[in-house]
């Protein structure tokens, strides 16, 4: 609205709102201020203008009101008048010289306004006042694409007639034509294509035509009224996309893609990344019946893309878990690995679905396959947290007397040497590892050594994963059969406490194994003490913390230039 409190502004605008013109007279007479400003800087004229009163606007304007006033949108009487629609005010303004050609802070002419408004009289009086028709608002937008992005035909038609260029680009390199298909103003189509507009025109950005557009915005009307125009139905824009990728990547109208199917649209076209249609309706949020509609029509389940992922990968990104069933029963390859080495399982258990994970399990998937770096699922779903995944993954491996136990499961190792414990401890996975130390004889893995000659506690340190390294460290002190050292060191003679030292900020790690009298001391084969990691890693507090635990460690020197990445590299925590 215009005023937020009538009673809260002067008298000249409640004057105005109560259509006073007597009171208004009188407030005149005795030198009212008819220029004041409220708090959005609009003047009584301003309100006059948004009520259409010409009467007012006239004697307001006699009186000494300023015609061209702008409030805090930059917004004249004029804007005011063409959105209230007041064929009245904007003749009585226009006579008084008001500017035509006013621009608010979008740009935005009286023109604009009236073209979005559909204020069809207004645009009428104002176009025999402009030179020019064609001028565009900050967005790039001119009074045509107003108009037909809001659909007001009759506004499209007298602006048509006045030979506006339905040609030009707004800023988003889009024209007229694709805001009327983005829009499914099918009739406003018809209309510029009878005057010119080209049906293959592209947008400047991602060459994206006016039936990609439709297609996007599921505008069924938009799409038939393209087809009966013979729009070439396969065309791709600059991502290789074809109107069909769209309308399956966004899904908002599954009649959009029955449409382009039925019309010959190929669902087999690969964009530049290698992905069909399939591939889209697989992953995107309202998918699920444009995939079975492509399933219908015969569409390659088994199909991949330029990363050699099929359509059943791409549902266990994104967890589609009853586009995974269609999939598999339509004769998905199951254990069909992408470039990586990774199956729908191993993509399925890092992102963490577990009824997908178990759907491919029953559908045949091998939770034993090794992926990228030799992971199996279950070393994926320990890193990222997912205990509900991990659980169906063991069970899944030792699901009969005659299979691997649980302990052998947890103990499968990648190619570097590495068992489920070694990311369950580098991803902080408390939730993982106390499933994995439930099961019996799994607490000795704990010591197992990688290829780097790291055990879980290293990563779970290298990591600053507080809470873990305490169960892993609690967890071996409470086994007394065990042979633990706090100060063993990797295959580079690094120990825990350089591994904590380098990679914990608020020394929580540090702490724990300063419980345990580890050797502050100690150095690696480059002659480095954890001191030189935590003071080359600003961590402060563990500085503080190792000088305190024994102040020969500051004649421990050692040439050391703190922007030596030679040791602190191997302490990302990351495989």
């Amino acid at each position: 609205s215009v005023i937020s409190s009538l009673s809260d502004e002067s008298q000249v605008v409640q004057a105005i709102f109560n259509k006073d013109t007597d009171e208004l007279k009188s407030l005149i007479y005795n030198k009212e201020d008819l220029n004041t400003l409220d708090a959005d800087r609009r003047t009584p004229l301003h309100a006059a203008a948004y009520l259409g009163d010409a009467e007012i606007i006239n004697l307001l304007v006699l009186s000494g009101a300023r015609i061209n006033a702008k409030d805090s949108r930059w917004l004249t009487p004029l804007h005011r008048a063409c959105a209230s629609r007041s064929v009245e005010a904007v003749s009585a303004l226009i006579k008084h010289q008001a500017d035509v050609n006013a621009r608010d802070k979008l740009w935005q002419s009286p023109l604009h306004i009236a073209a979005a408004n559909d204020s069809v009289a207004c645009a009428e009086l104002l176009i025999p006042q402009l030179s020019n028709l064609n001028f565009s608002d900050r967005a790039g937008r001119q009074a045509i694409h107003h108009a037909v992005f809001n659909g007001h035909i009759n506004i499209v038609n007298i602006l048509i007639k006045h030979d506006v260029n339905i040609h030009a680009y707004d800023r988003q390199e889009r024209r007229a034509i694709h805001w009327a298909a983005y829009m499914g103003h099918s009739e406003i189509i018809k209309i510029l294509v009878a005057n010119g507009a080209e049906i293959n025109c592209r947008d400047k950005k991602n060459g994206d035509t006016p039936m990609h557009a439709a297609a996007a915005a599921g505008q069924i009307s938009a799409v038939k009224i393209l087809l009966d125009l013979e729009f070439d139905i396969n065309t791709q824009n600059n991502q290789k996309c074809t109107a069909l990728h769209l309308a399956c990547f966004n899904g908002q109208d599954v009649g959009v893609v029955h449409e382009l199917l039925e019309s010959g649209a190929d669902h087999e076209i690969r964009n530049i990344k290698g992905c069909t249609p399939l591939h889209y309706a697989a992953a995107s949020t309202h998918g699920a019946l444009c995939l079975e509609l492509l399933v219908n029509h015969g569409a390659d389940v088994n199909v991949i893309s330029n990363d050699g992922q099929t359509p059943l990968h791409m549902t266990a990104v994104h967890g589609r878990f009853t586009r995974s069933q269609t999939l598999l029963q339509s004769g998905s390859r199951v254990d069909y690995v992408d470039k990586k080495g990774n199956t729908a399982l191993h993509v399925a258990a890092r992102h963490g679905h577990e009824l997908l994970v178990a759907t491919l399990l029953e559908a045949g998937s091998d939770p034993s396959k090794h992926g990228s770096g030799g992971k199996i699922p279950l070393h994926l779903a320990a890193l990222y947290g997912h205990v509900n995944c991990s659980k169906k993954l063991l069970t899944a491996h030792a699901s009969d007397d005659s299979g691997p136990s649980f302990a052998d499961v947890i103990g499968f190792c990648d190619k570097n040497g590495r068992c489920a414990l070694h990311y369950a401890a580098c991803g902080g996975a408390l939730e993982c590892i106390d499933v994995f130390l439930s099961y019996m004889n799994v607490v000795p893995l704990l010591l197992k050594v990688d290829s780097c000659g790291r055990t879980p506690l290293h990563y779970a340190l290298s990591s600053a994963r507080k809470e873990c390294a305490r169960r892993l460290i609690t967890t071996l002190l409470q086994r007394t059969e065990i042979n633990k050292d706090f100060n063993d060191a990797d295959n580079d003679k690094r120990t825990l406490l350089h591994h904590a030292a380098a990679s914990d900020v608020n020394a929580g790690c540090v702490e724990l194994l300063l419980d345990q009298k580890v050797n502050v001391l100690a150095v690696d084969n480059v002659g480095y003490t954890p001191l030189h990691y935590a003071a080359a890693c600003g961590h402060e507090v563990v500085v503080k913390l190792l000088v305190d635990a024994n102040r020969s460690i500051l004649s421990r020197t050692h040439e050391f230039e703190a922007t030596n990445s030679h040791g602190i590299g191997c302490f990302s925590g990351k495989f």
